[in-house]
C-alpha cells in the first residue's frame, strides 16, 4: 500500500534545475509535516528539506539553502522540491517522507517520519 510517491528525478547538468514531487495516495499531506532527504552512494541518509504542517514552516539544510525550495500544491495533494544551480554533490536518491504534526521537533531526522516514499534519482554531471 504505497501511501507516498517521489518524482521528478533524472540526469541534469551542474547549473541545471529539477523539480522533485511528493503526491500522497491515501494520506493528505496537507496534515503532516513532509521532509525531502537524500542518500548519496555509500553515504548516509541526509535531510534536506522541511514543510510544516499548516503552520507555514519552512526550513532547509544548509547545502542547499538557497537553491531548493519546498513548496505544496493543495489541491493536487502534492509538495514539491525546486532543486536550482543543481551541483554534481547533490547526486542522491530523493526520498520525501511525511509526519504526524505531534511527533515533529524539527523535522531534520528520519526517525520523526512515519511515512517514506520510494525514492527517486537525481543525478547532477559536471
Amino acid at each position: 500500500d504505497v501511501q507516498l510517491q517521489a518524482s521528478g528525478g533524472g540526469l541534469v547538468q551542474a547549473g541545471e534545475s529539477l523539480r522533485l514531487s511528493c503526491s500522497g495516495s491515501t494520506l493528505t499531506l496537507e496534515g503532516f509535516g513532509i521532509g525531502w532527504f537524500r542518500q548519496a552512494p555509500g553515504k548516509e541518509r541526509e535531510w534536506v528539506s522541511y514543510r510544516g504542517s499548516r503552520d507555514g514552516t519552512r526550513d532547509y539544510a544548509d547545502s542547499v539553502m538557497g537553491r531548493f525550495t519546498i513548496s505544496e500544491d493543495v489541491a493536487e495533494n502534492t509538495v514539491y522540491l525546486q532543486m536550482n544551480s543543481l551541483k554534481p554533490e547533490d547526486t542522491a536518491v530523493y526520498y520525501c517522507a511525511a509526519a504526524n504534526p505531534w511527533t515533529i521537533v524539527r523535522g531534520r531526522e528520519e526517525h520523526e517520519y512515519e511515512y517514506w516514499g520510494q525514492g527517486t534519482q537525481v543525478t547532477v554531471s559536471s
